[in-house]
């Protein structure tokens, strides 16, 4: 399977701001992959209950994207979702995905990515952050790759996010359309190791069954913000 950096510049729909070979540059030293829920996972549209949806296409992403860089270097990568709500959808992937950890109703999602890299020992030019709207925004100028799911109704703040340089690729597919998944295959394909995680995982393979282990063996964590905005443990 050819992925070259001409070839997947042509698989892929999505802007190349940074040149494949520079993203595969930046994601040698990613550790891990923060991902914003609301216009992310899905459209951004909201029950009353303040909760929105997943789907199972960007759930497979995830999971497969996590065994590459498993296979790229022997570690599982911290995973975790950051959102500003309330959002029981988010809380039930990620007990089920066995995430790292779900940061919820922050304001300000870069103290998300500060608290994250302290309780995992990491610098957060290491994470990897994937975002679509405003308030995303401080953690995505401080994090080491950054990839921006658009909205055709936001052409601003697309023009504003690549003028600032706070973006390194910019998604094909919106939310609505597995955004994540395609930021995945993305990853996957910048490690040049699609074909053999695809095929570990088919085969249900004894180096497969050895990263779900390690994954399962991840007890998922929930934080939440206090009335003085400073993060602190929370039960869902």
């Amino acid at each position: 399977m050819d992925l070259s950096s001409d070839n997947l510049s042509s698989l892929f729909s999505g802007e190349f701001i940074l040149s494949p070979d520079a993203l595969r540059e930046r994601l040698r030293g990613i550790k891990a992959y923060v991902l914003d829920w609301d216009g992310v996972f899905n459209d951004g549209f909201k029950a009353d209950s303040g909760s929105s949806p997943y789907n199972e296409i960007d759930s497979m992403g995830t999971n497969l994207m996590r065994f590459s860089h498993f296979l790229a270097t022997g570690q599982n990568p911290v995973f975790a979702i950051v959102t500003g709500e309330n959002n029981h959808a988010s809380f039930h992937l990620a007990r089920r995905e066995h995430f790292h950890a779900v940061y919820f109703k922050i304001l300000h999602k870069s103290a998300a990515v500060e608290h994250l890299c302290e309780q995992h020992g990491l610098q957060p030019q290491e994470i990897a952050f994937v975002f679509d709207d405003v308030l995303d925004l401080s953690a995505a100028k401080m994090s080491g790759l950054r990839v921006m799911v658009p909205h055709a109704s936001n052409p601003l703040f697309r023009a504003f996010v690549l003028e600032k340089g706070w973006a390194d690729y910019v998604t094909g597919c919106d939310g609505s359309q597995n955004a994540v998944r395609e930021t995945c295959e993305l990853f996957m394909g910048l490690r040049n190791n699609y074909a053999e995680a695809v095929t570990h995982r088919m085969e249900f393979t004894e180096l497969y069954k050895q990263y779900l282990s390690d994954r399962q063996a991840v007890d998922t964590q929930f934080f939440t913000a206090n009335a003085q905005q400073a993060i602190q443990p929370a039960t869902v």
